[in-house]
């Protein structure tokens, strides 16, 4: 797993399929899915699996206005693909980190263009 910061974040989740778990480790609820989220991690190896501590970059948490903690988001080669506030149980963090492996990013990228078009 990666830790990212305001330097580390966007080449990170620029490429590839990334989760990130903004966390804080003075809260419970974020200590106690760690394990969950690193037991997760190293079953899908084609997903890079990063946290943002939200205390040690609380400019990265901002920017991305992380209201709640933890909050977990997905990235594929740039584009975020989801958002959940709170933890996922580790049945559906499976379902998600498997389907995010077969996301069709080709897909999403024209049904991005298409509702950019249709927002003019």
């Amino acid at each position: 797993m990666q830790e990212l910061d305001l330097a580390t974040f966007e080449p990170t989740i620029s490429h590839g399929t990334v989760l990130v778990d903004f966390w804080a480790p003075s809260r419970d609820p974020c200590r106690a899915y760690l394990p969950i989220y690193q037991t997760a991690s190293a079953c899908y190896p084609r997903v890079t699996f990063a946290t943002v501590n939200v205390e040690s970059a609380p400019q990265l948490a901002s920017a991305l206005r992380i209201t709640m903690i933890p909050t977990l988001m997905a990235f594929s080669d740039g584009i975020l693909v989801f958002v959940h506030p709170g933890f996922l149980l580790a049945d559906a963090l499976d379902v998600l980190a498997s389907d995010l492996q077969r996301l069709d990013m080709a897909d999403v990228r024209r049904k991005r263009a298409t509702f950019a078009m249709s927002a003019r």
